[in-house]
């Protein structure tokens, strides 16, 4: 980043007041680095901006798919019990802190860092790398939805029927139609346009026979990833406009389906079946899990992308209230896309004359790609409803995807400010280039099996692991009372007992339960028909371990690397950087000492 002159200012902030007891103010003792702020850093040009970015990254597909899914699948309305819990006391607590610590530092995932405690510098470089293997397969399923906007302009859509060239005689085509008898072995029109059509998933035999590229589908990427290129290029000042459609179209659309839904014969079972309270199953601990990590996964600490976007925020930015806010909407979101997906699960089974938990089977992608399409094509205005719902899916995968990219162009050019902060722009195209070309194993013909294996090994237990280091190295290590200082820095008011309780013992503790939990209860994988080998679950580990492993070799590294006894290493190793703020929120301590 470009460096000011900040003498002056430091020494007319240091005679203030003396630093807090972490600093010496001994004169023969050795100085400690003060890293000076840049004022020339990018901001948001309007509030809404930020709030917008924030909204959009958080509330993404999986609010759509999966919360729905976990809700009913664990008991329904009482599944809301654990969510509210676990977001009251992990997940809100954990998102409040990374909008501080970003705004505060004003730097991104990496080299922020330097800042809290040096010896976790690699948890930025985990973070990066985990953001890569995400875009790997996340734009692929924006992708398919892109394959299946184009496919809606049509008058009858071509998931209607069984009669075209890729049905199969196991095709059965139930609506509208009387006498018809659905087996074990029948598949709807919707389920072979998806796996015989969109991903030809039929010409593989799974990871050891992936098959070629489909040239339709990296067409399609490419045109996902030339519009992400022109939104993050110029950086906040471009994505933050773009924002304010890819954030708020979703919602006009989730309005729309939501009053179309309503009025669908069956619509009422659908909800019923969503919200119906199970009480015993708030006595098993999977459902507690599955809160936990919904709720995580959800808000989306830990991914780095809130540190970059709030570090283009004023200092004094209210980011208290825009965690509560942004973590509201975002839990409401999840909340009303059940009753979206819900009351059309209801009208599936009310026309195939089966319970709702038979047409709720589906989960995953197959939820918006299979089962949702297929009640929108007997629809009155089919036409109009699929086109509206694959652009809210790739709006929304779109809003995820520029904070994905933002965390890493924002860790990167503030790591390396020499060599990339005036070559933005070629630095976000090669980075788009990367991301397209890792991303070709997915358009493959058993390019659905990748992406499974990516969603589950390449993010899962590793982005939580790190975000476990996380609030430690910054609870512990950095100091809840210092971190506590700098929020009352920036906002004039220091957080509450709730909050420092939560960010020292339950937000990490409510980390740790999700990854044992998840380590010791780890299902068998399958996709459709296929059963992931063994083999192909330690290539799985070994890509989850390929961005945490980061985090031991940097401490190594840096422990090497650090001249000095072990005990002088430490002591360098662990002592924050400071900057001018940091100086500012000592201060202002000091200030408040009688």
């Amino acid at each position: 980043v470009p460096r000011q002159d900040s003498a002056v200012m430091a020494g007319s902030l240091t005679h203030h007041g003396s630093p807090n007891p972490g600093y010496s103010t001994n004169n023969n003792a050795v100085p400690v680095p003060v890293i000076t702020q840049t004022e020339s850093r990018d901001k948001w040009s309007k509030k809404m901006d930020f709030l917008l970015s924030v909204i959009g990254f958080a509330v993404d597909l999986g609010n759509v798919w999966r919360f729905p899914y976990i809700c009913y699948q664990n008991g329904g309305g009482a599944f809301l019990i654990p969510y509210i819990l676990m977001a009251i006391f992990g997940g809100v607590p954990l998102f409040y802190m990374e909008l501080a610590l970003g705004q505060f530092h004003r730097t991104g995932a990496i080299s922020i860092w330097k800042h809290i405690c040096p010896i976790f510098k690699g948890i930025g470089y985990a973070i990066c790398i985990i953001a890569l293997y995400v875009s790997f397969y996340y734009n692929t399923i924006i992708a398919w939805a892109l394959f299946y906007f184009y496919s809606s302009f049509s008058s009858i859509l071509p998931w209607t029927n069984c009669d075209n060239v890729w049905n199969t005689p196991d095709c059965t085509n139930y609506f509208g139609m009387d006498n018809i008898t659905w087996t074990n072995a029948s598949r709807s029109p919707a389920e072979e346009f998806y796996t015989r059509n969109v991903l030809e998933i039929h010409k593989s035999s799974g990871l050891r026979d992936v098959g070629g590229v489909r040239w339709q589908l990296m067409l399609c990427l490419f045109l996902i990833f030339t519009i992400v290129y022109f939104s993050l290029w110029k950086g906040v000042k471009t994505s933050g406009k773009v924002v304010w459609v890819t954030a708020t179209l979703p919602y006009i659309v989730l309005f729309i389906l939501l009053i179309r839904g309503a009025t669908l014969p069956g619509a009422w079972r659908g909800v019923v079946f969503y919200l119906k309270p199970q009480w015993g199953k708030l006595l098993e601990t999977s459902v507690w899990v599955d809160a936990a990590a919904q709720i995580f996964f959800s808000l989306g600490p830990g991914f780095g992308v809130l540190l970059a976007l709030s570090s283009y925020n004023s200092f004094t930015n209210n980011c208290y209230r825009d965690a509560i806010v942004t973590s509201l909407v975002n839990c409401l979101t999840s909340f009303v896309s059940g009753f979206v997906i819900f009351t059309v699960l209801g009208y599936m089974a009310e026309m195939r004359q089966v319970e709702v938990e038979d047409v709720a089977r589906d989960k995953g992608p197959s939820l918006l790609f299979i089962t949702y399409p297929e009640a929108i094509a007997n629809m009155m205005g089919s036409t109009f409803f699929a086109i509206i719902f694959f652009v809210m899916m790739i709006t929304l995968g779109l809003d995820s995807t520029f904070g994905g990219l933002e965390a890493i162009i924002t860790a990167v050019l503030d790591e390396y400010p020499d060599q990339f902060y005036h070559r933005r722009e070629l630095f976000v195209l090669c980075l788009v280039v990367v991301c397209f070309l890792g991303s070709l194993s997915t358009l493959t013909n058993g390019g659905a099996y990748v992406v499974k294996l990516l969603e589950e090994f390449g993010v899962g237990c590793s982005i939580i692991a790190v975000g476990f280091l996380e609030a430690i190295a910054v609870s512990w290590f950095y100091g809840i009372h210092r971190f506590s200082n700098d929020v009352q820095a920036m906002l004039g008011k220091a957080p509450g007992l709730f909050w420092k309780v939560c960010w020292v013992a339950i937000s990490p503790a409510f980390l740790a339960y999700i990854i044992v939990s998840s380590l010791l209860k780890a299902p068998p994988l399958a996709l459709f028909d296929y059963k992931y080998p063994d083999w192909s679950i330690i290539v799985g580990y070994i890509v989850g371990l390929s961005s945490f492993i980061w985090v031991p070799i940097y401490m190594v590294y840096k422990l090497v690397w650090t001249p000095g006894s072990l005990k002088q290493r430490l002591a360098v190793c662990l002592r924050p950087e400071r900057t001018i703020p940091d100086i500012h929120a000592e201060n202002l301590n000091m200030a408040t000492v009688p």
